[in-house]
């Protein structure tokens, strides 16, 4: 039996890059997930189905707040309960990933010359939307006095890393993690924000300097089997340390080495 065989999961965001790696990690414990985005598709999580788990595709713009409400309404009427939520979803790399678009955008100019849009970009899909997605959540968690909320972080919410509103929206995401976490402990609840590292899609050769995404799911499903996970609710975890105290590597057998120190 795997870890996490009667775990229920949603994994915001899921449909590339750490998100994807995320739901896949899950799956390949055993737990059952919903996986979000504008483009999921049935085709695009069969990959968490064959990993051992059950993949769920969820169509949703976390933009909308009636999407993600429908969209916890769904999963939760469908499976009776939700067990972990990874709040991954994050809207402040469009610009990057449609240069065609953006001619002129650079991430490290300094903020002065930054799009003022960009800060909405990352607030509202990256911070706002854990908040809700955290806050629909959490009435189902504390009425079985158990769950894990997960938040995707960087540490560049402790120190520059060349761009300021990526920076604010970080920070923002870990002090949210500690408020909720502190109101949410009692009930029986654990609120972490999770660090990857330098994330690669795939690896074509071993090395510990760079972590696959799916290495990052792996991270989460070892906090989600931990039945001690309140010890560490309210703290910021860093996936490369947790592989080395929880025993897991990743997809090329390597332990990663830390990316930076908090």
């Amino acid at each position: 039996m795997a870890a996490l065989d009667a775990t229920i999961a949603l994994v915001t965001g899921g449909t590339r890059s750490v998100g994807k790696g995320i739901a896949l990690g899950l799956g390949e414990a055993g737990a059952t997930v919903y996986v979000t985005g504008r483009s999921v598709t049935d085709r695009g999580v069969a990959a968490i189905t064959r990993a051992g788990g059950k993949g769920i595709a969820m169509p949703c713009d976390h933009d909308d707040d009636d999407a993600v409400s429908a969209v916890f309404e769904a999963s939760i009427g469908e499976a009776g309960r939700l067990d972990v939520l990874v709040n991954n979803a994050w809207g402040g790399y469009s610009r990057l990933r449609n240069r065609a678009a953006n001619k002129g955008f650079k991430w490290k100019n300094p903020f002065w010359q930054q799009p003022l849009e960009l800060w909405d970009e990352m607030h509202r899909v990256g911070v706002r939307s854990n908040y809700v997605a955290s806050a629909l959540a959490a009435p189902h968690m504390i009425e079985r006095s158990s769950g894990l909320i997960v938040n995707i972080s960087f540490y560049a919410a402790r120190r520059y890393y060349g761009n300021v509103a990526y920076a604010a929206a970080k920070a923002a995401v870990d002090a949210m993690s500690r408020d909720m976490a502190a109101e949410l402990k009692p009930h029986g609840v654990a609120v972490v924000s999770l660090y990857p590292g330098h994330v690669i899609d795939k690896k074509s050769k071993p090395t510990p300097k760079r972590e696959s995404s799916q290495f990052v799911g792996r991270a989460i499903a070892a906090l989600a089997a931990d039945p001690a996970i309140l010890a560490r609710s309210g703290e910021i975890q860093e996936a490369s340390v947790l592989a080395h105290e929880y025993g897991f590597t990743d997809i090329d057998g390597v332990r990663p080495v830390r990316f930076d120190t908090l």
